[in-house]
């Protein structure tokens, strides 16, 4: 009986087809059995092997933080996840959220891609599903004109005493 392909593995090609049609993506393969995304020879999505469950580990510079409070997810091993990488490891059968993961391998492809394929991108219309503008803080108000009541009051105010020079020890003697 011929083995039954998993869903897993279904979805792992499917992300890998959406990975690759990025400009200068291509499939890399660090080790034996390993398909992973990347751009001039960067790998930015790591995709389990097939016949494992679904695992993916994106470079998330702009949300790693709010991935890591998902249940699925964690920094990814090997030191990476000091630098923003986020692995995503699913049960099996359980019904994955597609287009968050598309929108990480979005994330990860513009952190990992050379500037000018980012803005070969832009230039293709291409708008970023994962990219969140941070808020910019508003300005604070220029600052009103004093009041004639308080600039009188600021005129009135006694001047504070100036500090007396200190004597050297040799005045003192």
């Amino acid at each position: 009986m011929p083995a039954k392909k998993r869903p897993s593995a279904a979805t792992v090609k499917q992300l890998r087809d959406f990975g690759l049609k990025y400009p200068g993506a291509h499939l890399k393969s660090p080790w034996p059995g390993h398909l992973d995304l990347a751009v001039k020879d960067k790998t930015f999505a790591y995709l389990s092997v097939e016949g494992e469950p679904f695992r993916i580990s994106c470079k998330l510079p702009e949300s790693h933080t709010a991935a890591l409070l998902l249940p699925f997810a964690e920094p990814t091993g090997w030191g990476l996840g000091k630098s923003g990488w986020v692995t995503a490891q699913f049960p099996a059968g359980k019904r994955l959220p597609m287009k968050l993961l598309e929108a990480w391998i979005d994330e990860s492809y513009r952190a990992q891609a050379p500037k000018k394929l980012s803005a070969l991108l832009a230039a293709l219309g291409e708008r970023s599903t994962a990219r969140v503008r941070p808020r910019v803080p508003a300005k604070k108000p220029a600052a009103r004109p004093h009041t004639p009541k308080q600039v009188a009051k600021t005129l009135r105010a006694k001047p504070t005493p100036a500090k007396r020079p200190r004597r050297s020890q040799a005045a003192k003697r």
